[in-house]
């Protein structure tokens, strides 16, 4: 069967993005709705495709990153204000909220970063500018899904991956070719990571997600992959705040027994023990991220 999606043939362009407005353009997938209706509504209401405003902590987190850390504690960051930062500073966040930040100029860090201060401190309309990019199909269906740079190559900019090899008619992407990843752990976990980044210029300890599955669940005799347990329910990836997910992930079993205390004589006070058990069902630890 042939597959259908139109996507701009702007991604990949050597001329790098100078808005939020020209980003979004870039990396538009709107178009993916045409054949995938199913699959893109999911991930239209799922936190990726709002990767830099997430669940309350994720903007507020941003924010803190460029008001604190950038502007304040890293003093040898160069950066004195907004108008001071450029992709590498905002890459502490986007390296995973918004990779294709790579492909956008200086000014385009400054607007994301003013966006989640004022964002974070209740402007509305910052926070929908900030909504405009996210995590979409370009980034896991090309992006990242090849790692092993040497044996597999780079991502060919004129091919979706996917789970098989074909022709795609499309004007750009031309042709579909099999991720060896894209049902391993090992693709989510290029975000949901392992610890520090050592790669970027101030290291930064956030998603250490993969590095518990890794370390934990997998020596632990533990043999599901990441998309076994957030894909079932298609690409909505329902996380912490799906309650069926919750419900899984995390058995709780409560005992209690009342009684009354006596202090001294004629002085009865009602008293209850309780017992909270608590049982990790993930293939990581909880929280993460």
């Amino acid at each position: 069967m042939i597959q259908f999606v139109l996507i701009p043939v702007a991604v990949f362009s050597a001329e790098k993005a100078k808005t939020i407005d020209e980003l979004a353009k870039m990396y538009d997938v709107s178009s993916c709705k045409q054949c995938h209706s199913k699959i893109y509504e999911e991930w239209a209401n799922s936190y990726h495709a709002i990767s830099l405003v997430g669940s309350p902590r994720t903007l507020a987190t941003i924010a803190s990153t460029v008001r604190d850390g950038i502007l304040k504690e890293w003093t040898k960051s160069g950066a004195k204000s907004v108008k001071d930062i450029k992709v590498e500073h905002m890459m502490t966040c986007a390296k995973c909220h918004l990779p294709q930040l790579k492909d956008a100029t200086d000014a385009v860090a400054q607007e994301i970063a003013q966006a989640a201060l004022d964002g974070s401190a209740g402007d509305s309309s910052a926070v929908e500018k900030l909504k405009k990019v996210g995590i979409n199909c370009l980034i896991c269906h090309n992006q990242k899904s090849l790692i092993h740079k040497w044996t597999d190559g780079e991502p060919e900019p004129d091919v979706i991956y996917g789970n098989k090899e074909g022709v795609h008619a499309d004007a750009k992407f031309k042709k579909l070719k099999k991720s060896p990843i894209l049902k391993e752990s090992i693709l989510c976990g290029q975000c949901h990571g392992t610890g520090p980044n050592f790669d970027l210029k101030e290291p930064t300890q956030c998603a250490t997600l993969y590095g518990s599955y890794l370390n934990a669940y997998v020596p632990s005799g533990g043999s599901k992959t990441c998309q076994e347990c957030h894909m079932d329910k298609g690409h909505l990836m329902p996380g912490y705040r799906d309650p069926d997910q919750a419900k899984k992930a995390v058995s709780v079993e409560v005992k209690t027994k009342g009684y009354y205390f006596l202090p001294k004589a004629g002085d009865s006070i009602p008293t209850a023990k309780v017992n909270v058990k608590l049982v990790n069902n993930a293939g990581h630890r909880i929280p993460d991220g």
